[in-house]
């Protein structure tokens, strides 16, 4: 080994042998210029070349004036006294107290909370199941698959105008086929309307949901399917062992729109029921409307409002929190 090439020739040996180096050789070797190519210019170097903040000033300018500021007005709003026309008279916390001292509305909370859990529990078994079944790649499943993305198609307003006029008694469905059962009064009966609206709201968006656990199970690697097979795991043990652990953050996306989404269903309850029969389905994003703009009652609209917005926040915000999806771990860890 020649000494240009010996480990005895390395700069640190200048110290040992020589005992402190001259300034001039720390400058003449790059002392201080490497230190300040060192890691705080690096990092300033990757600011330097990351997007701007200045970009998201377009989407946050957007939603400060479409959304912030609409907000900030209905808080303010809920503490006047208005009817839409004349001019608002601060009424303080009036409006609040009358909200959760009205019987319709207290009856239209828990309709929401009924709503709610019961969509909850019909949506996410089913959307689950259609997704990890239309995640395959043969023939039959891809033609189910647009089948059931059909209503994805269709407005609520054409959903809803579609579905009341099937099931309306006098004629749809009950003189198709002649049948005692589909006779009922789905939509005029108490006991039926809340249930029914159920049953159309999550044929409306099982298909959406569908599609987001179609999505998560093709992302599952092949290998580990193959690996639980090879240990003796027959198809349902590697549903719930494999897939569903797989599908945590799906699962957790999925359950936050619809729990969250089920508080802003509107349209089609107005078009089906309109609230009716009687309050039986005047759930509180209808009740809202119905305040505001059949009652011109502007102060305790906006209280519900700011309620349904509150509510939808406080879900989202524990559902991420219980998930553990904040702390963005790898869900393909140990795959």
């Amino acid at each position: 080994m020649t000494p240009a090439q010996s480990p005895a020739s390395s700069p640190a040996d200048s110290t040992a042998g020589g005992g402190a180096p001259r300034p001039d050789d720390t400058v003449g070797r790059g002392g201080p210029s490497a230190r300040a190519d060192g890691p705080g210019r690096s990092s300033s170097k990757r600011l330097r070349t990351a997007p701007s903040n200045w970009l998201l000033a377009p989407a946050l300018s957007f939603f400060g004036v479409f959304a912030l500021l609409p907000l900030l007005g209905v808080v303010v709003l809920s503490f006047f006294a208005w009817d839409g026309l004349g001019t608002p008279q601060f009424a303080g916390l009036t409006a609040w107290f009358q909200v959760f001292q009205n019987p319709v509305t207290m009856n239209a909370m828990k309709l929401t909370l009924l709503l709610t859990v019961l969509s909850y529990v019909v949506q996410f078994p089913l959307s689950l199941l259609l997704g990890a079944f239309m995640a395959g790649h043969q023939r039959y499943r891809e033609v189910f698959s647009v089948l059931y993305f059909l209503p994805l198609l269709f407005s609520a307003a054409a959903v809803g105008i579609t579905f009341k006029a099937l099931l309306d008694p006098n004629f749809g469905m009950s003189r198709a086929f002649g049948t005692d059962l589909l006779r009922q009064d789905w939509l005029g009966s108490p006991n039926l309307a809340f249930y029914t609206v159920i049953m159309v709201i999550s044929w409306s968006f099982v298909p959406f949901h569908s599609l987001l656990y179609q999505a998560g199970v093709r992302q599952i690697p092949v290998s580990m399917y193959e690996a639980a097979t090879l240990d003796g795991a027959g198809r349902v043990r590697q549903f719930f062992n494999v897939t569903l652990p797989q599908l945590k953050y799906t699962i957790v996306t999925s359950s936050t729109l619809m729990l969250v989404g089920s508080l802003t269903y509107f349209d089609l309850v107005f078009i089906l029921t309109g609230g009716g029969p009687g309050n039986a389905t005047r759930i509180l994003p209808l009740d809202m409307y119905l305040t505001g703009f059949r009652s011109y009652q502007m102060g305790p609209a906006s209280v519900i409002a700011v309620i349904l917005v509150v509510v939808g926040l406080t879900l989202a915000l524990l559902l991420n929190r219980l998930s553990g999806s904040d702390r963005m771990e790898s869900q393909m860890e140990g795959a």
